[in-house]
This record gives structure tokens, C-alpha cells and sequence, in this order.
């Protein structure tokens, strides 16, 4: 299914859309943009298009993975410099396809993390498997994303001392000491360990070590 941008603001609607995910198209040409959201949607991709970096900027996007299908000529704001814009927070993967693909263009795109380059006219079938491979790398980093919020829900339920525990469990402490280390007995140290795996719902200590690694705690 595709849409325009101005089809529908709404972000809470739009993440119902089936299998959870869009392919961004932003490119000046209005009959690139029909085609490609044609082809995309043929493809059973669900696809949304916007004729400038603006008017992608001002759109509310819902919080599912997605591809940023690019092109680098633009009437208010460069390709290039909307990927620069967009790695000051979360961005869908983006594939560039352009007709004005250069080396020094193609080279800054990567070294900024594109996914692909393409070049109009692009085979199909190369283009689909181009904008597939995005949205599997955001989905990889949405799951990601997903997993670290339900960690810190978790770990807002922890007190003072069990917070104090977690990255000495996570060093391989011996309980003994640990406990040494806070100043309380072997005992309580254990209460707390327990409740710490128990409330951070961690099956083993490698389980919480990779739970730490994420939460950024050590």
C-alpha cells in the first residue's frame, strides 16, 4: 500500500499497518515517486512518499522498522546532509537511488552507514533486495532498541542495594566478596542477589552480565 505524506499523519494508525514496517521514498520527481511506490507496493511493501527532506522532517514516524529510500538531489536540502542531519537520533537504514551518483558521493554515503547505492535506472529486483536488507538491519536495531527499554523497566524496579549488587555479580565477585565490598553480611548479600535475578528476570548470572552490557552497567 502506498501513500503520500500528507495521506495520513496519524502514527498510532499507521502502526497497524500488516507486517510492521515502511519504506520511506523521498525523491523531487513526482513520477519516480509513483513508480517506486508502485513497485514497492506490488511487492507487498508498505510504502509512504514525500517530494523533500522537509516534508520527511515534519512527518511524525511511527516507532517500526523501516528504509529511508533516498535520493541525493533534492530541492531544499541534499541527500547527503539529510543523512548527516539524521544521525542525531534514530533514523530508518537508508538506500540512496540517485541519478547523480559520483565516487566521493557513494563514499560519504557509506562511511555514514547507508545500506546500499544505487543508481537510476536500477534492475528491480536489485532495488527490493536493496531496500529488504535495511529493513532487516532497522528491524535487528528496533528488537534491540525494544529489548534495552523492557531491561530498564526492570531495572527501575530495583532498590538502592540490589543496584549496588548488580555489577559486582556481573564482575564475578564470590559472594563473600561482594558482600566484603558493601560492608554487609554474606547473607543479605545473597537475599539480594536473589531478588536482583529474580526482578531483572535473569535465569543466570551470564544472562544478567548480558543485560549489564546492554543497560551500559559494569
Amino acid at each position: 500500500m502506498a501513500r503520500r505524506a500528507s495521506d495520513d499523519h496519524c502514527a498510532s494508525g499507521l502502526t497497524m499497518i500488516s507486517d510492521q514496517h515502511f519504506v520511506y521514498v523521498v525523491d523531487d520527481d513526482s513520477d519516480m515517486r509513483e513508480a517506486l511506490a508502485d513497485l514497492l507496493s506490488a511487492a507487498r511493501r508498505n510504502v509512504i512518499t514525500f517530494g523533500s527532506a522537509t516534508e520527511y522532517l515534519a512527518f511524525p514516524r511511527p516507532d517500526v522498522p523501516a528504509c529511508l529510500l533516498l535520493d541525493l538531489d533534492l530541492p531544499d536540502m541534499n541527500g547527503l546532509d539529510l543523512q548527516t542531519r539524521l544521525t542525531e537520533k534514530e533514523h530508518p537504514h537508508i538506500v540512496f537511488l540517485t541519478g547523480y551518483g559520483d565516487v566521493p558521493s557513494t563514499a560519504r554515503a557509506f562511511k555514514a552507514g547507508a545500506v546500499d547505492f544505487l543508481t537510476k535506472p536500477c534492475n528491480n529486483l536489485a532495488l527490493l533486495g536493496a531496500v529488504d536488507a535495511a529493513i532487516a538491519r532497522d528491524r535487528e536495531a528496533w528488537l534491540a532498541r525494544a529489548d534495552t527499554v523492557v531491561l530498564e523497566r526492570r531495572w527501575v524496579t530495583l532498590t538502592a542495594r540490589e543496584r549496588d549488587v548488580f555489577p559486582l555479580v556481573v564482575r564475578g565477585m564470590l559472594n563473600k566478596q561482594a558482600a566484603a565490598a558493601l560492608g554487609i553480611s554474606e547473607v543479605t548479600l545473597q537475599v539480594h542477589r536473589r531478588r536482583l535475578l529474580a526482578k531483572m528476570q535473569a535465569a543466570s548470572v551470564a544472562e544478567l552480565v548480558r543485560m549489564s552490557a546492554r543497560l551500559g552497567i559494569g
